[in-house]
């Protein structure tokens, strides 16, 4: 089993490293980060789900570990910063070899190749990025934007911080191939005769002590199953560039100006439609109709008074191959649906690799009406087929005519499976 050198760049955010993943959260304001800052306290959080995730599936946790974190912001995030919402990034081993890229808010994810560079944007998600991507040539990093939304440049060289396991005070980290580690870092004189420093501070999700933020981690030996499918290349000078990445479900090929401007303005769209609801004992918005919490799970009170509330998130959208879709706004489902009329209105472009054939370009909408979640096939050639929960037939619906959407109904379009769940976690959870 390989291990990767992950390096912490200069910054004033939380970083750590846990079975194999890599966490970053950013702490917002000019205080010094301490064990009780909302993001140490979101960053062992994630961290638990990360090594949850990883001990279930260690084969490749990064399927779950989106899932899990985002039933983490839908249910506790709002406790650990009320009003202010958590920015975060996590890269963990995808079941297919590649690396799983999960993010939401002001965060980037970096690919860097020979060559070439590949960005993932949080700030630019209606809800959060979920990505499955090949292992680049030279590096993956998660960094914190500025407080301008620029994203802090990759450096063209390694430096020698090694973060082995726990939490350290950093912008981000960068997660460097064997490859350019064996080429570009030279070992220290005189390491073969000293022992190795002592390891970094390792986190405790314990409830009765948080691990302090460490400044500066050293260079130790550890071993991690994340990115092992790296292959040795030489390394090459980074420059600006555009690439496609791969995976079960790569990310689309899209113009960077179109698909951000699509995505900001679904992501203002979610943010300000307000419909008539109930507040559980935790303040968050809920369905009327359901007699638990749409976000937490949690019991309502039904004999309240309707009142306006901002709508969260309605559910997900969960593909065959593990990837989720947050279902915030609009979208549009198809094999190339990005230039589609319907995203040219705002709705979201959800692309699905499709190998079969079978799936239009822009073969699907699904559309959120106060509290539904709609799904509507608009004249696709080969059709959309639905499956509720308990049956086991497969049910073409007619074109142009919205079905509703009930918890656990599949969706066949082309060769592939969707499922769409609630976002807020069971009963009581």
């Amino acid at each position: 089993m390989k291990d990767r050198q992950v390096e912490v760049v200069i910054g004033g955010h939380a970083v750590a490293r846990v079975a194999g993943a890599v966490v970053v959260v950013a702490h917002r304001g000019r205080a010094r980060l301490t064990a009780d800052a909302p993001a140490v306290v979101a960053l062992e959080s994630l961290a638990e789900i990360a090594r949850e995730a990883a001990e279930q599936h260690p084969e490749g946790p990064g399927a779950l570990v989106a899932r899990q974190a985002t039933r983490w912001l839908m249910k506790d995030a709002e406790q650990i910063s009320p009003g202010e919402p958590i920015d975060f990034g996590i890269l963990s081993a995808a079941e297919t070899g590649g690396v799983a890229i999960f993010l939401h808010g002001a965060v980037t994810a970096v690919l860097a190749g020979d060559g070439t560079l590949e960005h993932y944007r949080g700030s630019d998600a209606a809800f959060t990025v979920d990505r499955v991507a090949t292992v680049p040539a030279r590096a993956v990093a998660l960094l914190v934007d500025d407080p301008n939304g620029r994203i802090p440049e990759l450096p063209t060289k390694r430096g020698i911080g090694w973060l082995v396991e726990g939490i350290a005070q950093a912008g981000g980290a960068i997660v460097w191939s064997d490859a350019v580690r064996a080429s570009s870092v030279p070992a220290p004189p005189e390491a073969a005769h000293q022992p190795p420093p002592p390891p970094t501070a390792r986190i405790d999700t314990g409830p009765t002590q948080r691990p302090a933020p460490v400044p500066h981690p050293t260079e130790t030996r550890a071993s991690t199953a994340m990115l092992d499918s790296v292959q040795e290349q030489e390394p090459a000078d980074l420059h600006q560039a555009s690439t496609q990445t791969g995976g079960t479900n790569p990310a689309p090929r899209a113009d960077p100006d179109l698909q951000r401007r699509l995505e900001a303005t679904a992501k203002a769209t979610a943010l300000t439609v307000r419909v008539m609801g109930f507040k559980c004992a935790r303040a968050h918005p809920s369905d009327p109709r359901s007699a638990f919490c749409t976000v937490c799970g949690m019991p309502v009170d039904q004999t309240q008074q309707l009142i306006e509330v901002v709508r969260p998130p309605l559910g997900m959208l969960v593909l065959d191959d593990g990837m989720t879709y947050m279902l915030a706004a609009d979208a549009v489902l198809g094999r190339d649906p990005e230039h589609s009329e319907q995203a040219r209105r705002g709705l979201v472009p959800l692309k699905v690799e499709d190998s079969s054939g079978g799936m239009s370009r822009a073969h699907a909408e699904v559309l959120l009406v106060n509290w539904d979640v709609s799904l509507v096939d608009r004249g696709s050639t080969n059709g959309t087929r639905t499956r509720l929960p308990g049956y086991r037939d497969w049910i073409r619906i007619p074109p142009n005519q919205p079905m509703v959407l009930v918890p656990g109904t599949e969706v066949m379009i082309g060769n592939r499976v969707l499922r769409f769940e609630p976002a807020a976690p069971p009963p009581f959870g």
